[in-house]
């Protein structure tokens, strides 16, 4: 069961930018900005929202947050950290640079009381100290370094709206099989969490210091905290996967394995065990193609390749199942939870290896809260529909994502809603043109 702990983290609803102190900004929803050309890749909307391009010409734009008077905040990778203002009319009206590096690249979150702002590299955890009035960030300080590098370059950092001094970092594999990862002394694949208000003098190592809050988690990028300050992974899983059973390998990569969504728990109280599969036990999105075991269905945990010593059924032994399953390869950038705890948004970047392709949309996950307080998803684990696209690319069969961030359509990344939950905020980071939307949900 997962114990209601506090009923004071609504901040958390909002993502990591909230402030309880101050009261929040209210804009009108602009149904076009001067100035602001249309949207460079064409999108379906569903019919309960409603949607307005309000910035283009950005570089990379991973991460949005706001801080406690309103402002924007952007982390815009290999370029830094950007605040952007709004006008009456609710569009963009200004726009400065905070803090300029060509090294961060993914990671920006705010403690509550919009004091203390944190960024990531590829290696290292930042931290400043934030002035919203003047849109600065000063006095730079390495608070977690020595990050192992590979393949996934984004480290998620995160605050603990519970407990400010609590910062979650994540780190993904270095490659698509990271063996080393079995053992959470690898430093990869995994959750941390570091408290700040005990910084070594250098910084913590990532490797040695912080509490495990989870492992085997092949690259858990999207992390939001419920209502009740507990954390919400989504997994990007593995590519090119076949299943090879007395030494026959059969191609299974195009709908497997599933992407996940995984309750990783309190980040005071780590979950016991806290082993969420990765690299040995994956999960079934489509179990068609995996003829050999037909008790196997979506949101089972399954092996590539099963022996005398270790099945699909040992991964129930030994692994974390996640709560609910998405399509293969399609991506999970950013998650947050909408202010009453009902939804969850996910930005699905979309897949490159898959033909046709799919992903590139923001999914709404319906949650409910149980009797013992605690959050979880309406929709079952072997659900195959337990989200709904409200918002996504066209036509994304036809997207061509030869990189990380180029494509034919637009790589929806950042997700966060301003302080009032009133607009959800969304990102693309294609480096054609980085973007940035404003969503409403009609009344």
């Amino acid at each position: 069961m997962r114990w209601l702990l506090t009923s004071s983290a609504v901040a958390a609803l909002m993502g990591t930018a909230l402030s309880q102190d101050a009261p929040a900004p209210t804009f009108p929803f602009p149904t076009s900005c001067s100035g602001v050309a249309a949207a460079r890749y064409p999108y379906t909307l569903d019919a309960d929202w409603e949607a307005t391009k309000l910035v283009g010409s950005l570089r990379g734009p991973r991460t949005i947050i706001f801080d406690p008077l309103g402002n924007m905040l952007v982390l815009q990778s290999g370029s830094g950290i950007s605040a952007h203002t709004f006008g009456e009319d609710g569009c963009v009206n200004s726009t400065k640079t905070v803090f300029q590096s060509a090294a961060l690249n993914h990671g920006l979150s705010l403690t509550p009381d919009g004091k203390t702002l944190y960024a990531s590299s590829q290696t290292t955890v930042f931290q400043f100290a934030y002035d919203a009035a003047a849109q600065t960030a000063t006095g730079q300080k390495t608070v977690v370094s020595g990050i192992s590098q590979g393949i996934h370059s984004t480290r998620t950092v995160v605050v603990s709206p519970k407990n400010p001094n609590l910062i979650i970092v994540a780190v993904g594999s270095n490659q698509n099989w990271d063996t080393a990862t079995t053992s959470p002394s690898s430093g990869r694949s995994m959750v941390k969490v570091f408290d700040m208000s005990a910084v070594p003098a250098n910084g913590y190592s990532y490797n040695t210091a912080g509490t495990l809050l989870a492992y085997g988690l092949r690259n858990e990028v999207a992390l939001a905290f419920d209502p009740n300050g507990h954390v919400w992974g989504a997994e990007n899983s593995g590519d090119d996967f076949t299943r090879t059973v007395n030494g026959q390998a059969t191609d299974i990569h195009i709908d497997n394995p599933a992407e996940e969504l995984n309750y990783l728990g309190d980040p005071e109280a780590p979950l016991e065990p806290n082993y969420f599969g990765y690299p040995t036990c994956f999960t079934v999105w489509d179990p068609s193609v995996i003829r050999d075991n037909t008790a196997l269905k979506t949101g089972s945990q399954f092996v590539v390749a099963p022996n005398s010593t270790f099945t699909d059924a040992s991964c129930d032994e030994v692994s974390i199942p996640p709560r609910l399953s998405f399509p293969a390869h399609i991506a999970p950038i950013t998650n947050v939870f909408d202010p009453a705890g009902e939804n969850l948004y996910i930005t699905f970047h979309g897949s490159w290896d898959r033909q046709p392709a799919q992903g590139y949309f923001v999914a709404e996950v319906p949650f409910t809260q149980l009797e013992d307080g605690s959050f979880d998803p309406v929709a079952a684990a072997d659900s195959q529909t337990g989200y709904k696209n409200i918002i996504g690319s066209q036509n994304p069969g036809s997207c061509n994502s030869p990189s990380l961030t180029m494509s034919t359509c637009w790589r929806v990344a950042g997700l966060a809603w301003d302080q009032a939950g009133e607009r959800l905020f969304v990102s693309s980071d294609n480096q054609a043109e980085g973007e940035i939307f404003v969503l409403r949900k009609k009344a």
